[in-house]
């Protein structure tokens, strides 16, 4: 007999739907997020049963679940998932089973489940953006300091020459406490941002003197999942 599994994911607790054949709703319970909970309810299912779930906060764990114990993960697109976001009565039970329905009529709008080489690899293109974007918060601070203060400087203030001016400079005590908190945060960051080498199954990395684009770039197009 055929099963469908539907889960409406969340941080700290999943609700699991699972429908028969003839989609009736069997189970349909809410359990702790882990290896346990999960196999509470699913685990006496045959070997190959489809489980559709939402790319919703933190859905890697239960690919790895699904994959390890031998069924077959439908990772759905939830801005697709019309059926869902359009519904009348919204809670996770109704959720579940719609994703469980979905499933079964083979009306799902699947999004591609990345391996998980290639979720590490965006996660640290992901971590990476970040401290850029961090560092040039603080820059743009310090920028901020010191046009309060009435200083300018034709050059970058964050070279070597330009961090001896700032270090010249006359600055109230607070502003300086404050310039010097941030320059040592943004030296932290510089230790942290240095080029790092990523390689991808499918693409191969770009060979000296070539105007072929590094993995990574091409990458960073599909951070959204």
């Amino acid at each position: 007999m055929s099963v469908y599994v539907g889960i409406d994911v969340h941080r700290k607790r999943s609700q699991i739907a699972v429908l028969d054949q003839d989609g009736t709703v069997r189970i349909n319970r809410n359990v702790p997020n882990g290896v346990g909970p999960v196999l509470g309810v699913i685990g006496d299912l045959p070997i190959g049963t489809p489980v559709a779930f939402e790319a919703a906060y933190g859905w890697g764990w239960l690919v790895e679940l699904l994959e390890d114990y031998g069924y077959q993960p439908h990772l759905v697109h939830p801005l697709q998932c019309k059926a869902i976001a359009s519904a009348r009565l919204k809670n996770d039970k109704v959720d579940a089973a719609t994703l469980g329905r979905l499933l079964r009529a083979d009306l799902l709008p699947e999004a591609w489940i990345a391996p998980l080489e290639v979720r590490q690899q965006r996660a640290l293109l992901r971590h990476r953006f970040q401290l850029v974007r961090l560092r040039t918060l603080l820059r743009n601070r310090v920028h901020a300091i010191l046009a309060d203060l009435g200083h300018d400087r034709a050059g970058s203030v964050f070279t070597g020459p330009g961090r001896v001016w700032l270090a010249s400079l006359e600055l109230p005590d607070a502003s300086r406490h404050v310039v010097d908190d941030l320059l040592q945060l943004m030296d932290a960051l510089q230790i942290r941002s240095t080029p790092w080498t990523c390689s991808s199954p499918r693409t191969p990395a770009a060979t000296p003197g070539s105007n072929s684009s590094p993995p990574c770039r091409g990458w960073a197009r599909s951070l959204r999942w």
